[in-house]
């Protein structure tokens, strides 16, 4: 079976500085490795570390709740640590998913050169105040 991580989804983002709540600094999660089909409950927004890094048969599942009145949220799995004024160099997945048009863009950068946005797919999966899952 392999092994899976739950985060969930940040509300909204300038550039690469997630909002924070209730302080300065990112929460970070237990690192430690987790028991079989335990799935972990991370603060939101959340940045961290993926223990011993993406590994053939590990997988990033993420589930979240839309707000009420959403406006677009935005889920980025980098390779390596940013700051609020530069990105990092690669990003391996960047979903941004907006309402008003129903779009679910994305796209990955890689040395710093990103690459084309997927626009395609086939229904728009999101509902507003609804929970939501993204393996």
């Amino acid at each position: 079976m392999a092994e899976s991580h739950s985060l969930t989804a940040a509300q909204g983002r300038k550039k690469w500085n997630l909002p924070q709540r209730g302080g300065t600094e990112p929460r970070k999660a237990n690192t430690g490795p987790p028991d079989r089909d335990t799935e972990r409950k991370l603060a939101v927004p959340f940045r961290g570390h993926i223990p011993g890094g993406m590994q053939l048969g590990k997988r990033i599942i993420v589930i979240g709740t839309v707000n009420p009145h959403p406006d677009r949220f935005y889920i980025a799995l980098t390779c390596g640590c940013g700051t609020s004024r530069e990105p990092p160099p690669d990003v391996a997945l960047e979903m941004c998913v907006r309402f008003k048009d129903r779009q679910v863009l994305r796209r990955a950068c890689m040395s710093g050169s990103w690459g084309d946005v997927d626009k395609a797919v086939p229904f728009f999966p999101f509902i507003r105040d609804q929970p939501f899952k993204v393996p």
